[in-house]
């Protein structure tokens, strides 16, 4: 992603982010928003860590200001803390996990069976799968075939 679409993005969350109503706004909701007003799909896997960060640092920013007003943590702000925590655990749990590899979908690559195989976990359409497939390189990259697809839901 080049620097003139990162900025013009992080222009747009941040301003998505000050007009609204942050206890109703999710990151869902603000990726969205932000697609619709500059045209561009942010669905994939770049964008949504992009917004993500962005997001991040506003509500950063955001207690930063709170803490050199003065003000007193009601439920809200005690709320926003805990969900703030919670992401950091998870941030933290993929880092530890960074050494994992995926691949150009955002999927999880298990292992590599062979050249051409390999066995990965995606999410589709809310569900996790586990999927054994085979792939062809074309233009120097790797794409599923049709070829042996097998594909097992998970319930976590």
């Amino acid at each position: 992603m080049d620097p003139e679409t990162q900025h013009k993005i992080e222009e747009t969350v941040l301003e998505i982010l000050r007009s609204s109503d942050m206890d109703a706004m999710t990151e869902f909701k603000v990726r969205n928003s932000a697609a619709e007003k500059l045209g561009i799909d942010l669905s994939g896997t770049e964008y949504k860590r992009f917004v993500r960060r962005v997001v991040e640092s506003f509500l950063v920013s955001k207690e930063e200001e709170e803490q050199v007003k003065g003000t007193a943590p009601d439920e809200e702000t005690k709320e926003a803390e805990e969900e703030g925590e919670q992401e950091e655990e998870e941030e933290e749990r993929k880092s530890r996990n960074s050494a994992k590899e995926y691949d150009d979908d955002g999927d999880l690559i298990i292992c590599k069976l062979s050249n051409k195989r390999r066995v990965t976990i995606q999410d589709f359409r809310g569900k996790t799968l586990v999927s054994l497939r085979e792939y062809y390189e074309k233009d120097g990259k790797q794409l599923p075939s049709s070829k042996g697809c097998k594909k097992i839901f998970v319930f976590f």
